[in-house]
């Protein structure tokens, strides 16, 4: 399993994802530009001392990280999808790709790819979106939930 995060902006977050991707044992993509230095002392925080155990990858772009992987592998996480995130039917080799915490991901991605396209339901209307890391949290153990492993 893969953890995508595509122009991450906060450090913050990414720090959390990367723990969540330590203790799943989940490869962790960040796709630049960053919002922040890898070196960031606030990323190195929310991230503990648990970097050394986290199977890291930084890429240039999206289209570098495109022409590395296979597209048929890619699940997009957006609140602008139409179905949830249980719906996925998720394999070891899935790569789960969110977009930036504040724009998400590019439409024109969602666009090209409706099939592979799932979002997070919320019930308050209030609430423009979640988390990143709370949603990575949330679509991750579902897909390891799917696949026997919690």
């Amino acid at each position: 399993m893969h953890v995508v995060l595509l122009e991450p902006e906060i450090p913050p977050n990414t720090g959390s994802v990367a723990r969540l991707c330590a203790a799943t044992l989940t490869t962790l993509h960040l796709i630049e530009p960053l919002g922040f230095k890898i070196d960031d002392k606030h990323l190195k925080r929310a991230g503990l001392d648990y970097w050394e155990f986290v199977d890291l990858h930084v890429h240039k772009s999206w289209a570098e990280f495109r022409r590395q992987f296979d597209s048929q592998k890619l699940l997009y996480f957006s609140k602008k999808a139409t179905r949830s995130y249980t719906a996925a039917r998720y394999q070891e080799d899935d790569f789960l790709v969110f977009g930036p915490e504040t724009r998400g991901l590019p439409q024109a991605l969602l666009d090209k790819y409706p099939e592979r396209c799932y979002l997070i339901p919320m019930m308050g209307t209030g609430v423009r979106s979640l988390n990143l890391s709370n949603a990575v949290s949330i679509v991750l153990y579902e897909a390891l939930r799917q696949l026997g492993k919690t």
